[in-house]
C-alpha cells in the first residue's frame, strides 16, 4: 500500500472498526509519520466524513457515534460485474496481484453490498465453475443468473422459459446442477423434465425463471464444467471449416483462440497448419483471417471462399476510394 489515497482509505477502514485511535497507533499502522496522519484526517474531513479529534492523555481520532459508510450503491448488474471481474480474472491468471489481495478485494466489496444482494452473489460465487481459460462472462441478465445460481446451490427446481437457437420458445422444469462460465457465456446444466435427460442451457436465452418448492439430489460425482464442455463439443454445427494457414500456433491463437479453432500439423517439415472450425455462420471468419495477415488456403466450404473474395473486394474498393 504505497499511494496516499490507499492509505487514506486504510485510515477510514481502521476508524470504522470503532474506538479512539491514537496518532501514534495510526502512524504505526499506516507506516507514515504523525504529521502525515493528521493530513490524511484532513482529507477525510474534506470528504464530509465526521472524524472527531479526542483530546487528552488517551486522545486521538474516532468517527462520530453511529457513523458508517453507506452501502455501496450498485445495481445487480454492476455488483455482478465487479465481483465476477475479480473472480474470473483470478481464475484466468489475468490479475497481477496476489491471491490474498484478490480475495481481500472481493471480501471488501461483498461487505458493503446490501444484505439481500450479497446473499445472492454469495450463491453464485459458491456454485459457479469457470472453464480454462476463463473470461469475464457478463452478458447474461443478472436477475436470471443470480436466481439459477441460488437454485443450484440450494438444490431447488426452477420453472424457466427458454428460447432455443432456432427461435422456438418452450417452458420446462429444470433441476439445476450447476452454472458454468465458458468463453464469455454462462451456461446452466441439469436435469430437464421436458426431455427427461441432462441438458445444458445458455443463460442469456432464459427469458424468465422462478424457483419451485421441493428439492432434488445431484448425481454423485457430477461435474458441471465437464458436462458443459462435452455438450458444446458434441453440438452439431452447420459448417465444418478447414483452412490451411502458414503460421505458428501462437500467431493463430492470438486471433482465433483454442475454444474456437483446432490446429493440426500438416507436415513437420513445413510451417503450414490446418485449422478446423465448427461454425453456425461463416461471416465472422474472413475478417479474422484478414487480421491474421498470413498466407492461407480455404479447403472447405466453398461458401467461405466466396465470402473471402467479397471481403477482399470491399477492402480494395475502400483503398481506392
Amino acid at each position: 500500500m504505497t499511494r496516499p489515497i490507499a492509505r487514506v482509505l486504510a485510515l477510514l477502514e481502521i476508524l470504522q472498526r470503532g474506538g479512539t485511535r491514537t496518532v501514534a497507533e495510526l502512524s504505526e499502522r499506516l507506516d507514515v509519520d504523525e504529521r502525515t496522519v493528521r493530513r490524511y484526517v484532513d482529507h477525510l474531513l474534506d470528504l464530509d466524513i465526521p472524524v472527531r479529534s479526542v483530546r487528552g492523555r488517551h486522545g486521538g481520532y474516532r468517527l462520530s457515534p453511529g457513523y458508517r459508510m453507506p452501502p455501496l450503491m450498485l445495481t445487480d448488474e454492476e455488483a455482478l460485474a465487479v465481483l465476477l471481474g475479480l473472480v474470473a480474472g483470478r481464475h484466468a491468471g489475468l490479475l497481477s496481484t496476489s491471491v490474498v489481495a484478490a480475495e481481500s478485494a472481493v471480501a471488501k466489496v461483498r461487505r458493503v453490498l446490501p444484505e439481500a444482494l450479497g446473499r445472492r452473489l454469495d450463491a453464485l460465487l459458491e456454485i459457479a465453475d469457470f472453464t480454462t481459460p476463463a473470461r469475464s462472462a457478463l452478458t447474461a441478465e443478472a436477475e436470471v443468473l443470480l436466481t439459477v445460481a441460488e437454485a443450484a446451490r440450494d438444490r431447488r427446481p426452477v420453472d424457466l422459459r427458454y428460447v432455443a437457437g432456432h427461435g422456438g420458445a418452450s417452458e420446462r422444469v429444470v433441476h439445476p446442477y450447476g452454472v458454468v462460465a465458458h468463453s464469455g457465456r454462462w451456461y446452466l446444466t441439469g436435469f430437464d423434465s421436458a426431455s427427461g435427460q441432462l441438458r445444458t442451457f445458455r443463460v442469456d436465452r432464459i427469458t424468465t425463471v422462478g424457483m419451485r418448492a421441493g428439492t432434488f439430489e445431484v448425481p454423485v460425482g457430477f461435474d458441471p464444467a465437464q458436462r458443459v464442455l462435452t455438450t458444446i463439443a458434441e453440438t452439431p454445427y452447420q459448417h465444418e471449416v478447414s483452412v490451411r494457414i502458414r503460421s505458428t500456433p501462437e500467431q493463430i491463437y492470438a486471433v482465433l483462440p483454442p475454444s474456437v479453432v483446432k490446429l493440426e500439423r500438416i507436415d513437420p517439415g513445413t510451417s503450414w497448419l490446418r485449422a478446423r472450425i465448427r461454425a453456425q455462420r461463416l461471416e465472422w471468419i474472413p475478417p479474422l483471417l484478414a487480421a491474421l495477415d498470413r498466407p492461407f488456403v480455404v479447403e472447405q466450404p466453398e461458401e467461405l471462399r466466396d465470402l473471402v473474395r467479397a471481403l477482399a473486394g470491399r477492402l480494395a474498393d475502400y483503398a481506392d476510394a
